[in-house]
């Protein structure tokens, strides 16, 4: 499965554990048809990692957000940006990758202008 592809299911079971306060582990068997220990380690920290550091990831968030918060976003938005947060943190791709990929996301599944505050927000991280 190509990365991207990774990204997407990944964004999917974080916005349904934030969503819904879904389990992660049923959110992660719903969507990748495997276990947590079965993840590979760029699925665990697109999930696991987001999750275990989330409340750190939201104080970079709002230390950016102008006249915003964290929590006021949509929540495929929290997703991505937790996401994001989460590749920079274990350097996984550049950062121009990791930003590209979470616009791309935004585009694809947020409201029509959100993709701009993901790349503004990520830009500033």
């Amino acid at each position: 499965m190509k990365r991207h592809d990774i990204r997407v299911l990944a964004m999917i079971c974080l916005y349904q554990h934030l969503l819904l306060d879904k389990d992660i582990a049923e959110s992660v068997i719903d969507n990748f048809d495997k276990t947590l220990k079965e993840l590979d380690d760029f699925e665990r920290i697109l999930i696991l990692h987001s999750i275990e550091h989330k409340e750190r990831f939201i104080e970079y968030i709002n230390e950016v957000l102008e006249d915003w918060s964290f929590h006021r976003l949509g929540y495929i938005e929290q997703a991505i940006l937790l996401m994001a947060c989460s590749e920079f943190d274990n350097k996984v791709a550049t950062p121009s990758i990791i930003i590209d990929e979470a616009v791309e996301l935004a585009k694809t599944y947020c409201d029509d202008e959100a993709y701009k505050l993901i790349n503004g927000v990520l830009d500033r991280i």
